[in-house]
């Protein structure tokens, strides 16, 4: 088992150093590969994760907050007598979250499109890059994307998890309607999904050999 892996981990780490510039022996498709691979797989583990019931409010990094209209999370300033009930806000952020998985679900396919259409000019700055590089790569070529796939879904999430709690909330502040609150948790759902792939970015990238993948062993194996 021991030899296996070393054998594993060499015919990476060659890989890797054929790739390096000044090395001609070999095309830089493997180090664009790798990031590929890296994206792959962090955004698979991050909507598994958030597609899940409950995924978003579980998450110690994609729960999304009330909206400042509703207190946000601090729930300080005036507030309307039913907003500053600690069991009703309670429920509400968890339909928010709710209606955030609708949005989600419409995200994951255009996220895994963008990674395997996605043009890489650097692959060697984005592999020796910072935890979270090739997610914030990623997220400045799909611009305002998920934004607009997700907004829909989470508009129908929040009609159909609506337990008289989320209309009663809005009801409850002047000058707010379902169409505000579908934008305020899209951008959150946006900046949440984000933070999920780019965490398990972080992850792959401190353990490469948790992947099983030569290729992602081998790259950022060497890093270490």
């Amino acid at each position: 088992m021991t030899t296996n892996r070393r054998q594993i981990l060499l015919s990476g780490a060659a890989l890797f150093a054929l790739t390096l510039p000044g090395c001609q022996s070999m095309p830089t498709f493997s180090l664009t590969e790798a990031i590929r691979r890296l994206l792959t797989l962090a955004s698979q583990n991050a909507f598994a994760l958030l597609l899940q019931p409950g995924g978003f409010y579980d998450s110690s990094v994609a729960r999304i907050s009330l909206p400042d209209r509703f207190g946000g999370d601090r729930g300080a300033g005036i507030l309307s007598v039913v907003l500053q009930s600690r069991q009703f806000r309670d429920r509400l952020q968890r339909q928010l979250n709710r209606a955030a998985e609708r949005g989600a679900e419409r995200a994951a396919p255009l996220v895994a499109d963008a990674v395997r259409n996605i043009s890489i000019e650097d692959a060697d700055a984005l592999v020796r890059g910072g935890p979270q590089a090739a997610t914030a790569f990623l997220r400045g070529k799909m611009g305002a994307a998920l934004l607009e796939s997700m907004l829909p879904g989470i508009s129908d999430g929040l009609r159909l998890f609506d337990d008289q709690i989320i209309s009663q909330a809005v009801r409850s502040v002047t000058g707010f309607d379902i169409a505000a609150l579908a934008q305020d948790i899209t951008r959150k759902a946006d900046d949440s999904i984000w933070a999920a792939i780019g965490l398990e970015e972080s992850v792959i990238r401190a353990d490469p050999q948790r992947t099983n993948d030569p290729l992602l062993m081998g790259v950022f194996g060497l890093l270490k």
